[in-house]
């Protein structure tokens, strides 16, 4: 947690410690299929629902730290992955104009239409998603091969390449003819995506979402507030699993000294491997919350975003992999929140960009355009 918070993040971090106390109990008195409305009236309560939503929609349009604060908090109590604790940002519909404010961005941040996100496409596709204007429509060829959250989608942000003027976001109806969802699929952290295919699909010239030409630009401002959210859930699953490390070694501390008097926690090697956990979850918290200051501060944090990420999903999955090693067997068993925690993270670790692409995307970042100050 950052230190020396002003009254208006510190009031934050209380009301997140509050709900994170009230999720947990959620849990144990919540059958699974009831959680997620649950869920969802206790962080409106909590005031913490509208956190990622603009003020003009009703929201408190926070700022990354408070939203940083938030997610470390709850990830801390391992309750920050659970569905229905932030209402749906704007993401790359953010400034829209009629009539996709009203048709679309309305009534997703109201919670009454899905939304997917369309930017991976198969490794062997002869060229990207494509469009070319005919009229006043845009007509529409490819294949998204990993569209998040399209499984349930009403309609798809999809970036395409728009012949003869560059990459564009487009809004795509599920619905439309030629859209064919070609195959759900689930992932290991239990999430839901699909596989979809666009031939001559027909949309109004009005569905392109902000300039034509400047599309990729509007896709990466989603995924860096993405990877933020999952740099600071990380961070705070972080501490949740040294947590669990100390208690099971207090634990058998307490057992040897009850049989043959021995009191120390932890033998010299365990006191290591828990050293090295605190130490690399201290890096990568502190670069979260540099990242999210530098943000708040309306720099250039594009470098900052993608280390951030990555230092906090491979720390957490270094540290999840020891923990589980300290705690032993009963780590593995189904329904252990280690386990959970494991699945988790190695989805995360490809999410938005897999490690060894942000590195690349760093080192060109300061070697090719001079961004960044790591």
């Amino acid at each position: 947690m950052p230190d020396f918070l002003d009254s208006e993040h510190a009031e934050v971090l209380s009301t997140a410690e509050r709900l994170a106390q009230e999720l947990v109990a959620l849990l144990a008195r919540v059958l699974p299929e009831d959680r997620e409305p649950a869920v969802r009236q206790a962080s409106k309560a909590a005031g913490v629902f509208g956190m990622t939503q603009p003020k003009a929609f009703g929201g408190s349009g926070a700022g990354s730290q408070a939203l940083a604060i938030v997610r470390d908090t709850l990830g801390s109590r391992n309750v920050g992955h659970l569905p229905g604790i932030f209402g749906p940002s704007p993401g790359v519909l953010a400034n829209v104009e009629e009539p996709l404010r009203s048709q679309f961005l309305l009534p997703y941040l109201a919670g009454e239409m899905r939304s997917g996100f369309g930017f991976t496409e198969p490794g062997d596709a002869p060229r990207h998603t494509w469009a070319r204007f005919d009229g006043d429509e845009l007509v529409i060829n490819g294949q998204k091969s990993y569209v998040t959250g399209g499984a349930d989608a009403d309609f798809i942000n999809t970036l395409v390449e728009v012949d003869g003027i560059g990459p564009a976001m487009v809004l795509i109806e599920a619905s439309r003819p030629g859209v064919t969802l070609e195959r759900r699929f689930g992932t290991l952290d239990g999430s839901h995506h699909a596989v979809f295919t666009f031939a001559d699909v027909r949309v109004p010239a009005t569905h392109l979402i902000g300039e034509a030409g400047r599309g990729l630009r509007r896709a990466l401002s989603q995924i860096s507030a993405t990877r933020m959210a999952i740099a600071a859930d990380c961070i705070g699953q972080c501490r949740f699993a040294i947590d669990l490390v100390e208690q099971s070694l207090v634990e058998r501390a307490n057992l040897r000294a009850d049989a043959d008097g021995l009191t120390q926690v932890g033998t010299d090697l365990e006191r290591v491997a828990l050293g090295d956990m605190r130490i690399a979850a201290y890096a990568a918290r502190s670069a979260l919350y540099r990242t999210a200051r530098l943000l708040d501060a309306g720099e250039n944090a594009v470098n900052e975003v993608m280390a951030a990420k990555s230092l906090a999903t491979e720390t957490l999955s270094r540290i999840c992999d020891d923990a589980i090693q300290l705690v032993g067997g009963t780590a593995l068993v189904e329904g252990h929140p280690l386990a959970g925690i494991l699945r988790r993270v190695r989805a995360l670790r490809l999410a938005e960009g897999p490690t060894e692409v942000l590195a690349t995307n760093v080192a060109r970042g300061r070697l090719d355009l001079g961004l960044g100050r790591i």
